[in-house]
């Protein structure tokens, strides 16, 4: 029988790696999600929440521009799929996948969802750190990256996902380079090297992570390897863009080569 729905038991939602929902030591896991079709249905309504959606957009999430001649009956099935798996972790109606005047939206009250837990920890993050309190910077970072370094929906390949994805990415950056100035503030310059590096791996021209990869190397002594950066950065922008990096990124070169 399925459990009806109490404050006392919230939701979890994790989008980043398998979709999963669990509550009340119940735990749905990624194809148990009402199938493939269903999971990724879930994970564009959550993802959404609270916006609501109109039937064409929840079409267009399920099959881009070429949905099958009966697209309306399949999506009405996968509904009808994602609200039982729903119930049997508790989220009865009125709650859960509702529709009205043509539009649907997935209400659990009380529910975590990782995505905006990252969103809201990553603005706290840079909060924090432009007031100074790296201990709060630190945690609010750390609970923003873990959750966004793990992939979204990643055999998919729907236009929206991939928005999805390139907004979890800049939410990486900015988590990641906020752990790196802390760690480097911190004196925990290998840390600070580390997470700078990964943002300039994953993103050559960042010219932020360039500053900061050069002041973490400057900061632990080694100012040869910093004025390396810088060069590396140069040549980069020059190659590829035909361009100089911008004026802050040579002012932290030229403060390092005078220090």
């Amino acid at each position: 029988m399925a459990k009806h729905w109490r404050q006392t038991e919230p939701v979890r939602v994790y989008l980043c790696g398998p979709v999963t929902i669990e509550s009340a030591g119940q735990v749905v896991c990624d194809g148990a999600v009402a199938g493939p079709q269903g999971r990724l249905l879930f994970a564009f309504l959550m993802s959404r929440t609270p916006h609501p959606s109109s039937k064409a957009d929840l079409i267009r999430a399920l099959w881009d521009e070429a949905p099958p001649p009966s697209a309306e009956t399949a999506l009405n099935a996968i509904i009808s799929k994602l609200r039982r798996v729903l119930k049997q972790v508790g989220v009865a109606p009125p709650y859960g996948i509702s529709n009205d005047v043509g539009t649907y939206r997935c209400a659990i009250p009380f529910a975590w969802l990782d995505i905006q837990t990252a969103r809201t920890a990553v603005d706290r993050a840079e909060g924090a750190l432009r007031a100074g309190e790296l201990p709060t910077a630190w945690s609010h970072a750390n609970v923003a990256a873990t959750i966004t370094r793990r992939p979204f929906l990643p055999e998919e390949s729907r236009s929206w996902v991939q928005a999805q994805r390139e907004m979890l990415t800049r939410v990486w950056r900015r988590a990641t380079l906020v752990l790196s100035d802390v760690s480097t503030k911190r004196e925990e310059f290998e840390l600070g090297i580390h997470h700078a590096s990964e943002v300039l791996a994953a993103e050559p021209f960042d010219e932020v992570a360039c500053q900061m990869l050069m002041r973490a190397h400057a900061a632990a002594g080694n100012r040869a390897e910093a004025l390396r950066v810088y060069s590396k950065c140069r040549k980069l922008f020059r190659d590829e863009l035909g361009s100089e990096p911008s004026e802050k990124t040579a002012a932290v070169f030229l403060d390092i080569l005078r220090a």
